[in-house]
């Protein structure tokens, strides 16, 4: 998305967008030592300045092989989210339809939706071994035509797998349907990004989205019974009452499970492009959604006592207790300390600008 910002003397390369088959050009070009310009999705470090060879267009999902997972045999007990462990990942689709404006993922993919075809995600399902799957997709549910075949393709298969995917609040509240063949074929969790509980909010990060999406998704995922991974964004402009109006929607929305990350005006995106100009810091240690890139409303201290306030009290104790015994009991003292360990990090956030923020 920004490639100028690796240039360096250590650097010689820089891959442009899908890196798969540009990787394995940079190698075969390396070991017979040939000329790099030649390779499309590159930009080069000349004495001269930067060159970009012509772009490399995208290529159809379908065209790649399967990963190779006897490779991570050693690790993949290992693999985990949550309570979900051991879990695979696979990838069946790439891009997204949607424009939001916080977001580098529909630029990555030039604005398209890629999808692999049902069959193929199938096989390749076939071959996992393990229980839980992760959906790493950028959205996984917007074609619900797609989805509808591929439940109904592993169903057909007898795969028993437990899922884990990304769906938008406004595709859940449009497809009960889909969510009901899902949840009969091994779906537990959905992540969605809710975003933010005023429609203002969602309008300005160009979601697409409404706050009644939002209450009709969670309520379609309660009453099934999935799991859902709530995702929420604060604004820096954020007072102390809209922390505690957002602490009250999620107890509205009856969510078990929440997490919230700072409005962050990634480089590439049109967010970035519209705030560069007021952004209090450009070191990118901090660009990791925890710390604010922009002025904030509050003080900074205030704003990250909010902040941590927002884990401990946005869900009630007794919905974060049920949430806390879908892991193993043995695990359950690690998680508290290593929770605290995180909160107390977090109200000291503020202390990572330095004198001049």
């Amino acid at each position: 998305m920004a490639p100028e910002d690796f240039i360096s003397p250590f650097i010689d390369l820089i891959v442009i967008g899908d890196g798969v088959v540009t990787f394995r050009e940079i190698v075969e070009h390396f070991e017979k030592r040939e000329r790099f310009d030649g390779i499309p999705g590159l930009a080069i470090q000349t004495v001269n300045g930067m060159v970009r060879t012509v772009s490399r267009p995208l290529l159809d999902l379908d065209a790649f092989p399967p990963p190779n997972r006897k490779l991570t045999a050693r690790y993949r007990p290992h693999y985990y989210c949550e309570w979900m462990k051991p879990l695979a990942s696979i990838r069946t689709s790439r891009g997204c339809p949607y424009r939001c404006n916080f977001c580098a993922l529909w630029k990555i993919a030039e604005g398209r939706y890629l999808r692999r075809r049902p069959e193929r995600v199938v096989e390749e399902l076939a071959t996992i071994e393990e229980p839980f799957v992760f959906f790493a997709d950028d959205e996984s549910l917007v074609d619900a035509p797609r989805m509808k075949t591929l439940a109904r393709l592993i169903r057909e298969a007898r795969i028993q797998k437990r899922y884990f995917l990304y769906g938008r609040s406004d595709t859940i509240a449009r497809n009960l349907e889909l969510l009901e063949m899902w949840r009969e074929i091994g779906l537990e969790r959905v992540f969605v990004g809710l975003e933010f509980f005023r429609d203002e909010d969602l309008a300005y990060i160009k979601k697409g989205s409404t706050t009644t999406d939002n209450e009709k998704a969670a309520q379609i995922l309660n009453e099934l019974g999935i799991e859902i991974y709530a995702s929420f964004i604060l604004r820096p402009e954020f007072k102390q009452e809209d922390f505690e109006a957002l602490r009250a929607y999620c107890h509205k929305l009856g969510l078990r499970f929440a997490t919230f990350a700072v409005l962050t005006p990634l480089p590439g995106t049109d967010l970035y492009t519209e705030t560069e100009d007021r952004l209090i810091t450009r070191n990118y240690d901090l660009f990791d959604f925890n710390h604010t890139l922009l002025p904030t409303a509050l003080p900074l201290d205030q704003f990250y006592k909010e902040f941590r306030g927002l884990y401990e009290r946005a869900i009630p104790i007794g919905k974060q207790l049920s949430m806390l015994l879908k892991f193993p009991l043995k695990d359950i003292p690690g998680l508290m300390r290593k929770s605290r360990r995180i909160l107390r990090r977090l109200e000291t956030a503020y202390l990572d600008y330095g004198a001049g923020a």
